[in-house]
């Protein structure tokens, strides 16, 4: 279309008297409303007109071609979260979004194995609990559990298994935060303190205008959102509908205001994470997939390819739209258990790694406060318990997870397709931290 455009404006141009004005640009307001008039009869003729025809003639092949897939993708968005439906869903999204493929490594390298049993039991708010019943109540279809450098314990349940992708949710936030660590080490930011809009010039006048960096890894960005799931009004649903029909995520992340000051209050926004990933897109130059497989995905040998969910521009859903096996979220989560080494390369900075889990405001730190809208503390994109362990995670929607416990060596990377999760929500988070804890101590005795 957009050339054919070009090409009525150069026939128009051509057969013109005004040509020679233009190029000298003397055109007077009439002349140039002459020209508008010549355009769009042009454009009617010959654009408008037909294309008009055609529809009318070929009604049903113009729904099957535009309307009947965004209606196809608009009931699975209403029906995704569903029972009967979750658990396929779940290792299933590209059948229902666009995708972008990220290949698999060109050198792919298991980890070593050496299974282990896990506890039977695990002690949840002073009660002891079955670990299998808790793992079938939550509707865990995969995890996986390193110490040091071997797996130690590997499982799948429901409809998964090793070779399936499935979605991430905001576990993909903690990948995009590493990615943010590896171009501002690069060169291609020059200072967290820095505001975003200093890179992404069409986020001035929106809630993002002066918001560092930083403040947005923090979660700290100020601007208003409500992230509650199970409120079919709240913005995160509202943003699930939208691009299910065809909204752009960056038109989207335009839209929101400000509410409090940056930098004095933890309040969750996936947005945030989005923002993240324009920015990515804007100082590398490539896709989200593209800086992922070149950064991340091949040197450090994952074992399958995965994807990214896209919107209708094709746009990464960087706040959530990862799919991939769960030997390779394991495997993420073993980098930064190793402070960013792999074999004898620095993948990522070691500084990176602590300052991503390191609670450095008092907004941030774990505790239920005034300046926080959440009981867990925060760092650069992951969650923080907090007492009395020095552990950290990766957190999804749905109860997914990469579990990290640098002082008993332990990574944990867990699916679920829990349909009850809006219904339980932080109850779920809490015990699913006294799983992995327990699970650390068994594997490891020198905890107890």
């Amino acid at each position: 279309m957009t050339d054919y455009l070009v090409f009525i404006c150069k026939l128009i141009l051509k057969n013109s008297s005004l040509l020679p004005h233009v190029n000298a640009g003397t055109l007077t307001k009439e002349e140039i409303n002459k020209l508008g008039d010549r355009l769009m009869k042009s454009m009617r003729d010959n654009i408008y007109d037909p294309v008009l025809k055609f529809s009318l003639k070929n009604r049903f092949l113009v729904i099957s071609i535009f309307i009947l897939p965004k209606a196809f993708r608009v009931h699975k968005v209403k029906t995704l979260y569903d029972k009967d439906k979750i658990v396929y869903n779940f290792v299933n999204m590209d059948k229902i979004f666009p995708s972008r493929d990220i290949k698999v490594s060109e050198e792919p390298k298991p980890i070593k194995r050496n299974i282990q049993t896990l506890p039977e039991t695990f002690t949840f708010e002073g009660e002891k609990k079955n670990l299998q019943e808790y793992l079938d109540y939550f509707w865990s279809d995969g995890m996986i559990v390193i110490h040091k450098d071997e797996i130690v314990y590997e499982n799948y349940w429901l409809d998964n298994n090793e070779s399936k992708k499935h979605i991430s949710w905001s576990v993909a936030k903690s990948f995009i935060s590493a990615l943010i660590g590896i171009a501002f080490e690069e060169g291609l930011i020059d200072s967290l303190e820095d505001p975003i809009t200093k890179y992404l010039g069409d986020f001035k006048n929106t809630g993002y205008e002066d918001v560092s960096i930083k403040d947005i890894l923090q979660m700290s960005s100020g601007v208003q959102f409500n992230e509650d799931y199970a409120d079919y009004d709240s913005d995160i649903n509202r943003f699930g509908r939208a691009i299910a029909t065809g909204t752009s995520m960056r038109d989207f992340s335009r839209t929101l205001t400000k509410e409090k000051e940056p930098g004095t209050y933890m309040h969750y926004v996936s947005i945030n994470t989005q923002v993240l990933g324009f920015l990515l897109q804007e100082v590398t130059n490539k896709s989200i997939s593209e800086y992922l497989y070149e950064k991340i995905w091949n040197p450090l040998g994952m074992e399958d390819s995965a994807y990214f969910i896209l919107d209708d521009v094709e746009d990464e859903l960087a706040l959530g739209g990862l799919n991939a096996t769960l030997r390779d979220y394991a495997k993420f989560g073993l980098l930064y258990l190793q402070k960013g080494r792999w074999n004898d390369s620095q993948i990522l900075s070691e500084q990176w790694i602590e300052d991503s889990y390191k609670t450095d405001g008092e907004h941030l730190v774990p505790g239920v406060r005034d300046t926080s809208s959440n009981p867990w503390g925060y760092g650069y994109q992951w969650w923080v318990p907090g007492f009395p362990d020095n552990d950290y995670t990766a957190s999804g929607v749905y109860n997914q997870y990469i579990y990290i416990a640098p002082e008993s060596e332990i990574v944990i990377a867990k699916t679920s397709s829990n349909y009850k999760y809006t219904s339980e929500l932080q109850m779920s988070k809490d015990m699913h931290i006294a799983m992995f804890r327990s699970i650390a101590q068994h594997i490891n005795p020198l905890l107890e």
